[in-house]
């Protein structure tokens, strides 16, 4: 399955499927459309989407404060606007 990337003005809508309390962090790969991650962080009190974001970032070379989380914040299915265009979000990701 593909990563389906969302264009947007000047930036790249990204959907992420979390796996939070996990042994490790990783990208896992991709889960229909949406990239598949995994994080050692509780889900409680934010920490597993401030983990998502660092991980996210340090993937893409970014700071994490660059990344918003802009959907689902208590919920293994989030969305998160990546100031990249998709071709860019792509290639840092290894992806294409």
């Amino acid at each position: 399955m593909e990563l389906e990337l969302t264009g947007t003005a000047g930036a790249t809508r990204l959907r992420l499927k979390v796996k939070a309390g996990a042994r490790r962090n990783a990208i896992v790969g991709v889960h229909a459309g949406a990239l598949k991650l995994s994080v050692t962080a509780a889900p409680e009190r934010g920490k597993a989407n401030r983990a998502v974001l660092a991980l996210l970032a340090e993937t893409l070379k970014l700071a994490p404060s660059d990344l918003e989380l802009v959907a689902g914040p208590t919920s293994p299915d989030k969305t998160v606007l990546v100031p990249l265009s998709p071709s860019a979000v792509r290639e840092r990701l290894g992806a294409g």
